[in-house]
């Protein structure tokens, strides 16, 4: 499935984001084959040599090896993955926090805010039309 990109940034970074996520989600598993380079570029659209360039900066960072002759692999190392995982969070809270700061919201009601809406993505039959007052 194509992805949505913003133009803003360069393709290849996105992606590299892109696959960070399906490896500390799961989606590719420790040890799993990657599929190839022109598979994934066909699935992304975009050209093979932007996948080539964010798979190769997988590569550097640790988090898949290429073995020559069998193609490339999510790194076995759970310590890499956890890492890569906290990494990513710790953006995902930086972005959180430069938003609420802008909002004007102090932290009490910013950790508040989150630890409300922790729990409403922790009930996943929950309808989406359900309001915070709900919660109160």
């Amino acid at each position: 499935m194509a992805m949505d990109f913003d133009e803003s940034r360069p393709i290849w970074h996105q992606l590299v984001h892109e696959f960070s996520r399906r490896i500390v989600t799961g989606e590719w598993p420790p040890g799993a084959r990657i599929g190839g380079v022109r598979e994934l570029a066909g699935d992304l659209g975009v050209n093979p040599n932007t996948v080539q360039r964010a798979l190769s900066e997988l590569d550097r960072d640790g988090l898949c090896r290429s073995e020559r002759t069998a193609g490339r692999f999510v790194t076995d190392d759970e310590a890499r993955i956890n890492s890569l995982r906290q990494s990513l969070a710790a953006g995902a809270a930086d972005d959180f926090i430069t938003q609420a700061k802008g909002f004007g919201i102090p932290l009490a009601d910013a950790s508040a805010l989150l630890a409300k809406r922790w729990n409403h993505h922790d009930d996943p039959h929950r309808p989406a039309d359900e309001t915070e007052a709900d919660d109160d």
